[in-house]
């Protein structure tokens, strides 16, 4: 009994939200935006793109060396095994394992630097959509603002006009930093 109840509220709610909806047409605004979009075309977002790449670009380069003489070492080494000594392979190897386990160590850090950099970056670009989205939903008078919907009417996706808004807002910051 108490489920029917449940079903019977939600389907008289749902029939009364429609048909105030109706009634309010008219003067009921909403948008959506899409947050994805947001932050892959946000001139912001590029920039913290490109700043995260200038920022890690160097310890990327040389972790690249770092695998390339690794991976000539381990070559070498496999080479070279017929001829050398019990003694001499086990210290190559050992050096080796040495080496690999800086190299990894070394990976492991970059990535959790690249990420923790990855998400203060991301969060700033997120800070700055949301008050993009506020100010467009102030200025045009809207009552709600939606993100990440299944299907959107065109007529109804915003997202044009939150990227022209952090347009506008980085416009300032960026003419005056430099």
């Amino acid at each position: 009994m108490k489920k029917m109840y449940s079903w019977s509220a939600a389907a008289l709610l749902a029939g009364l939200m429609m048909t105030g909806v109706s009634y309010a047409q008219e003067s009921f605004r909403f948008g959506v935006v899409n947050p994805d979009r947001v932050m892959r075309e946000a001139p912001a977002a590029k920039a913290a793109q490109t700043r995260l790449e200038q920022e890690f670009l160097k310890r990327e380069k040389d972790l690249k060396d770092q695998e390339a003489a690794l991976k000539a070492a381990s070559d070498k080494l496999e080479r070279d095994a017929p001829t050398l000594s019990e003694t001499q392979r086990t210290q190559r190897q050992r050096q080796l394992v040495d080496q690999d386990r800086d190299f990894q160590r070394k990976r492991r850090e970059f990535q959790e630097d690249l990420n923790l950099r990855r998400s203060e970056e991301l969060q700033k670009v997120y800070e700055s959509a949301q008050r993009a989205i506020k100010q467009v939903a102030e200025a045009e008078k809207y009552d709600v603002i939606l993100q990440d919907a299944v299907y959107v009417n065109p007529k109804h996706d915003i997202t044009d006009k939150v990227i022209k808004a952090l347009n506008a807002a980085a416009a300032p910051n960026g003419s005056g930093s430099k």
